[in-house]
């Protein structure tokens, strides 16, 4: 079994590293944040085979914190290694900061030699990742996030600032940063020197950002997702949600009810369609219409209901019958007018996808009867 240090565990990388390992039964897991003492301090290192070093200090009220909280807390664990003359692999999550003359990023600097310093004592492994800008959930809104706070107060209607929208930011997926942690602590990392990083980045603007966010805020309202194959999109879209208040994690949909039963659309998209269902009465047929490029797919979730199909050239008629006792999806291909009708003596509930956002000024639906 692994024995694994993470100092930081309450942070946003702790906190996500934890979780990451939360299923791996083979690692043993060390908490040391501010609650922690020396004692308990050295008690860890001493039993650990990993430090994961995310502890640091980046917003603080005086500036002599940095050196305390980055600089001279790093040499606490390597001192205390020396003492111990103990040989561990360590992971640091420094800061592209380091490249740049300011307090924060000096003392980061400052905290990477002595760790190199360590490593080329002990001939131990040191992996120094330099990180961007980090998203995702759990990262402290009002704080050092950007994104973190857009989510937030977005998300309960309250105000975001931006000083600039062209102003471009450099972000990382704490999911990639974890998975890159957790091929060190599997032994499947190839050590290269010290330094490393991970090739996932993506470079975005403080506009598009906010955009994008207030677009998933409206999702409920128009239904209507971006496109989510977009890597980015959907790390964004993750993170939005992990920020919303837990009593505000369901919405209402808008119900059409006529005398047939009724409707209700889920979710839609440019990029996949959209998806609604609809429950209808015995008896009641749905549907006689035609299309020419629009595609769909009917599935009877419950109840059961009859599927019929005319071509529209050659008047050839076909039926299915379909039920929520034996799951089936039923293709509806261009040129077939079609209905479905509620054949049984229940309510019907039925799911249907449509390849495209029904579009009122081209909806390509011709209605005629079976």
């Amino acid at each position: 079994m692994k024995k694994i240090l993470i100092t930081g565990s309450n942070g946003f990388v702790g906190k996500n590293m934890i979780a990451g390992l939360l299923s791996n039964k083979e690692v043993k897991i060390y908490k040391y944040d501010l609650m922690n003492n020396e004692i308990e301090l050295k008690k860890f290192i001493e039993d650990s085979d990993i430090i994961m070093h995310f502890a640091g200090t980046n917003r603080p009220e005086n500036l002599s914190e940095f050196e305390k909280g980055n600089y001279l807390f790093t040499k606490k664990i390597t001192d205390i290694l020396n003492e111990l003359n103990k040989k561990v692999h360590i992971v640091m999550t420094s800061s592209i900061q380091a490249e740049l003359d300011n307090p924060y990023g000096k003392s980061k600097k400052m905290a990477e030699k002595v760790l190199i310093e360590y490593a080329e004592k002990s001939n131990s492994h040191i992996y120094i990742y330099r990180l961007p800008n980090l998203f995702g959930k759990w990262s402290k809104p009002n704080y050092n996030s950007v994104i973190a706070t857009f989510c937030y107060n977005i998300s309960r209607n309250l105000p975001i600032e931006i000083s600039n929208k062209a102003n471009n930011m450099e972000l990382l997926y704490i999911d990639d940063v974890i998975k890159e942690f957790i091929t060190i602590i599997n032994g499947e990392k190839i050590m290269d020197g010290h330094y490393y990083s991970i090739d996932k980045s993506f470079s975005k603007n403080l506009g598009e950002i906010a955009d994008l966010i207030m677009s998933f805020k409206k999702s409920r309202e128009n239904l209507i997702l971006p496109n989510l194959s977009d890597d980015f999109t959907k790390y964004l879209y993750s993170t939005y949600l992990s920020y919303l208040d837990v009593n505000s994690f369901s919405y209402n949909l808008n119900t059409r009810i006529d005398n047939r039963g009724g409707l209700a659309e889920i979710i839609k998209s440019k990029y996949f369609g959209q998806i609604f269902f609809s429950y209808t009465k015995p008896g009641i047929t749905r549907g006689n219409h035609y299309h020419h490029t629009k595609v769909e797919k009917f599935c009877v979730l419950k109840g059961t209901g009859l599927i019929r199909f005319r071509n529209i050239i050659t008047n050839e008629i076909i039926e299915y019958t379909v039920s929520g006792n034996e799951l089936k999806i039923v293709d509806i291909p261009p040129g077939y007018t079609h209905s479905i009708k509620n054949s049984g003596n229940n309510e019907m509930l039925t799911l249907f996808w449509a390849v495209e956002i029904f579009d009122q000024n081209n909806p390509d639906t011709f209605y005629e009867e079976v």
